[in-house]
């Protein structure tokens, strides 16, 4: 038998191959028997390597720096895309108290050209401050006229604080055989109009939009003067508007805001369906927190936004005059000629002159905000639509949710003038 006898050799004295050490000479005749031969490939895998397997490489690395090159490039033009107006401050509105030389109450039953179901009122109950906050809070009627009073047999004159022009805003009187009730739900609506507008500028609205079904809140620009005529003439600016219904609700839930402008030779040419677009929170909604709502108006285009200018609800330019894009017909249906109101020569017209700011929370409506549904508690074209939707109360009620979650909140409000 050989001897697997093996000795050490003391170091630093260097052993090679020949020399007897702590490997057995078994160990060695095995390992020489598993040797390759030379004729036999070491690595195989890299004999034959195919010359397009390194396009799997190449090409994915690359695509992936022209992304990041394509974003990067994105974002820079998106940045370099807000202009550096300057603007003068003339409304920092922070809400520490209810400053009445600035806000002034719209107090009407007309329901504002919309329909609306509200009575705006300057009580306490439904516009107030508290906590730093202004609060635009709709109550029902029947809570401080009563039941009996809201459907029959009472009148209500405005008379000496009304603020509308026709006597229908002014006075309501009840009568249950004509189905006319009183306007079932006090709002508010306030307004700068006697103390700060402007002509072209900046506003941004810190604000928490309402919950509850049938709640329309608003921020939105009026003109002061009506320069062009009457509405839609010399113009209107929404800045963010809403419904209190959730997300699920057609068209568009609480989890959207739009901005339009509004402008024609009368109301019944209303091109606004040219100017309006949206924004949508696809996470959340706009009843869950605090969001900005801005502007940005100049001779050249008007811009809204949600939180960031780079948020764009609405961006329109103006690059023709709005007669021209309109395309408004030559006569109306009874063949009175179509006159252009706004022969300025300026392609920003009639979005040059003064206007001021309102916020406020409507109730229903008949002009097709709420479209008719098998949801909705009445249609449109009903006479006696309020009633409807008094009667189907029980419905509506129980979404308004407690405390101040059917309200509109709003923490500040800045506005700026553009400077020449």
């Amino acid at each position: 038998m050989e001897s697997s006898e093996s000795f050490v050799v003391t170091w630093p004295v260097s052993r090679t191959l020949t020399q007897r050490s702590t490997i057995s000479t078994r160990s060695l005749a095995r390992a020489k028997r598993k040797t390759l031969p030379e004729t036999q490939e070491k690595k195989p895998w890299l004999k034959d390597k195919h010359p397009g397997e390194k396009w799997l490489t190449i090409i994915p690395v690359t695509c992936i720096i022209l992304g990041l090159a394509l974003s990067a490039i994105i974002c820079y033009r998106g940045i370099a895309s807000i202009p550096n107006n300057k603007y003068c401050l003339v409304l920092d509105e922070d809400f520490s108290t209810f400053n009445t030389s600035i806000w002034s109450h719209e107090i009407q039953l007309g329901g504002f050209g919309n329909g609306g179901f509200e009575w705006a009122t300057d009580s306490p109950n439904n516009s107030y401050v508290s906590n730093g906050m202004l609060h635009i809070v709709p109550t029902l009627t029947e809570d401080s006229i009563g039941v009996d009073s809201l459907l029959n047999g009472y009148t209500l004159n405005l008379t000496g604080t009304c603020t509308g022009t026709l006597w229908s805003d002014c006075m309501r009187t009840s009568n249950s055989t004509n189905g006319t009730i009183i306007n079932p739900v006090q709002s508010a609506r306030l307004t700068t109009r006697n103390s700060v507008s402007i002509n072209r500028g900046r506003v941004e609205v810190v604000a928490k939009f309402p919950k509850g079904d049938w709640l329309w809140p608003a921020i939105w620009l009026m003109p002061k003067n009506n320069v062009y005529g009457a509405w839609p003439a010399s113009g209107e600016i929404d800045i963010a508007e809403s419904r209190g219904n959730t997300r699920t609700y057609a068209p568009y839930g609480n989890n959207v805001v739009s901005s339009a402008l509004h402008w024609g030779p009368s109301s019944d040419l209303d091109r606004w369906s040219l100017t309006t677009n949206r924004y949508v929170n696809q996470h959340s909604d706009y009843t869950q927190a605090f969001h900005t709502f801005g502007l940005e108006w100049t001779d050249d285009y008007i811009l809204t936004w949600v939180d960031s200018p780079l948020r764009q609800s609405l961006y329109v330019k103006f690059q023709q005059d709005f007669w021209s894009r309109g395309g408004f017909p030559l006569s109306y249906q009874n063949g009175t000629v179509t006159v252009d109101p706004w022969s300025t020569g300026r392609t920003s017209t009639p979005f040059d002159q003064d206007f001021y700011l309102i916020l406020d929370i409507a109730v229903g409506g008949t002009n097709g905000w709420f479209p008719d549904s098998v949801t909705k508690p009445w249609v449109d074209s009903s006479p006696n639509a309020p009633l409807d939707f008094y009667n189907q109360k029980a419905q509506w009620l129980s979404t308004w949710g407690p405390g101040d979650s059917n309200s509109l909140l709003v923490q500040s409000v800045k506005m700026w003038q553009l400077r020449n």
